[in-house]
């Protein structure tokens, strides 16, 4: 491995709950980026087994490319921590070493076929300069590498550095009209970086043209001042520095670096604004608040499976429905987008208006049904199952009606489980379906069990979960346990189902009589 990496990409993470996956989140676009395809998997638990041992603390984690293999460092300030820990997956090397008032855990996982590139390119690059084509390739795959606009200031800092300058600002603004602020700083010596940033404190960048190219001159430093623009619009500066005159191929690269690092941080900006609003979107869809109903304890899980730009298409609802009755539902909308969510919230509504208005869940199921129909080629078909729920002396009395939905099972209190409801036709197909309400009641220990398909079809090669009653054999071992933790068993049992990720979204409600 060679003594300097060819590109670094770092991150600082809070301690917390969600510290250990957002290392391995940050690990999986690294990869992604770097195209480190074949190390991924083990990078990822790596990542994790080396965030687990730190996260209770602040922690920096620094991803270094060294062409034929990478290395990971996990800096922190000394605390007091256990003995280190041995990744458990396969890497070449690892260890723990000591710099100032850090520790740094570490470990390097060489690449698959390293050597041979390595030095394929070692010739290639001798025989064509410093800067050759792919350079430009490669900084174009870096950007392209994410959609995380936290991420592409460090992008483009680590790309042009030590390549085309010693250290590398990036500056970008809150606002179309907001003042630039220094968002990202990178130094070929990591030792300078504090000192750099307090002279940067005193250099205006303002004064920079913010449509071309222009230099501005530090004591011992020559400053290129390359703005960002994308379609149009000035998203911020980058200033590249060294200690003698920029060759004029240097200033063509970094004009064209912008120009493709301004458009990728362009494309992270939208996306991130279409993500947040389509979660605030999806959380509109969910019940604000779930109430407290005497004799029941519920359990509920949803986890939408769609990227951060789509809206999933399941949902669920538990609300008070008149003095001593409260009702909840669980459904399933074809698709996901705006077209889904259209049809959610007109589900949502209708059945909390027609509670109010005193209607039986058969009949609001019917009015549903019409109401969806009357949507013309906007409708979309929804699965569903919609009961009512009343307190009674000896547990519960639950009334279902199950419109196309996977059916409902209940588990006794001594193990055994049963389908209760009676398949009926889905939401949005036909006209003049009439439905009609089973009755189920739960004695006290009972746990009624309702799911989408996102469930029952989690499939592994050419098995699916349900198949042969498996979701029925994964309850039955629930007996005994409150409703959060049967909701949790069914979400883990569905994620070990199958290595890969779901691709449909989760939703599951579990009733228990207490």
């Amino acid at each position: 491995m060679t003594d300097s990496p060819h590109a670094v990409l770092a991150a600082t993470f809070a301690p917390g709950e969600t510290a250990v996956t957002a290392a391995m989140r940050f690990t999986r676009e690294v990869m992604t980026a770097w195209a480190a395809g074949g190390v991924l998997h083990t990078a990822e638990q790596v990542a994790g087994d080396l965030a687990e041992q730190v996260a209770d603390e602040p922690f920096e984690v620094i991803w270094q490319h060294f062409g034929d293999a990478v290395r990971v460092e996990f800096r922190q300030r000394m605390v007091s921590q256990g003995d280190p820990k041995a990744p458990s997956a396969n890497v070449e090397e690892w260890g723990v070493t000591f710099r100032g008032d850090s520790r740094v855990h570490w470990a390097r996982l060489t690449l698959p076929g390293s050597v041979d590139r390595v030095a394929a390119e070692r010739v290639e690059e001798s025989s064509r300069g410093p800067h050759w084509l792919g350079f430009l390739a490669d900084a174009s795959d870096l950007l392209a590498g994410t959609l995380d606009p936290d991420m592409v200031p460090a992008i483009i800092a680590q790309i042009v550095v030590p390549r085309l300058s010693s250290w590398c600002a990036v500056y970008t603004s809150d606002g179309d009209s907001g003042p630039l602020r220094l968002v990202y700083l990178w130094h070929a010596d990591e030792a300078r970086i504090d000192g750099l940033r307090e002279q940067l404190d005193g250099m205006d960048v303002s004064a920079a043209d913010d449509r071309v190219t222009s230099l501005i001159h530090l004591p011992d430093s020559q400053v290129l001042a390359v703005p960002l623009t994308a379609r149009g619009r000035g998203l911020g500066l980058m200033c590249l520095g060294r200690p003698d005159r920029f060759p004029d191929e240097v200033i063509q690269f970094a004009d064209d670096i912008a120009r493709r690092a301004a458009l990728a941080m362009d494309n992270a900006r939208l996306y991130a604004q279409q993500a947040a609003a389509n979660r605030a979107l999806q959380r509109s869809l969910l019940p604000p608040n779930e109430p407290e109903v005497p004799g029941l304890d519920y359990g509920v899980i949803y986890e939408p499976a769609g990227e951060a730009n789509e809206v999933g298409g399941d949902f669920y609802d538990l609300f008070k429905a008149g003095d001593d009755s409260w009702r909840f539902a669980i459904g399933d909308v074809c698709g996901t987008g705006p077209e889904a969510a259209a049809v959610t919230g007109l589900a949502r509504h209708t059945l909390r208006l027609l509670a109010r208005e005193g209607y039986g869940i058969a009949a609001v199921l019917g009015r549903l049904n019409q109401a969806i129909l009357e949507e013309g080629d906007r409708a979309r078909f929804l699965t569903l199952l919609h009961g009512d729920i009343t307190p009674v002396a000896s547990g519960l009395e639950v009334r279902l009606v199950s419109a196309g939905h996977p059916e409902a099972l209940r588990l006794r209190a001594n193990g055994k489980v049963e389908a209760v409801t009676t398949p009926q036709s889905l939401l949005g197909v036909f006209h003049e379906v009439l439905f009609e309400a089973d009755t189920v009641h739960l004695e006290h220990g009972d746990v009624l069990l309702a799911v989408t398909d996102g469930v029952t079809e989690r499939r592994n090669g050419g098995r699916l979960l349900d198949d042969n009653g498996g979701l029925a054999r994964m309850l039955a071992e629930c007996a005994g346990l409150s409703a959060r933790a049967v909701a949790e068993r069914i979400r883990r049992g569905v994620a070990d189902f199958a290595t890969e990720p779901s691709a449909d979204d989760l939703a599951i409600v579990v009733l228990r009589a207490r």
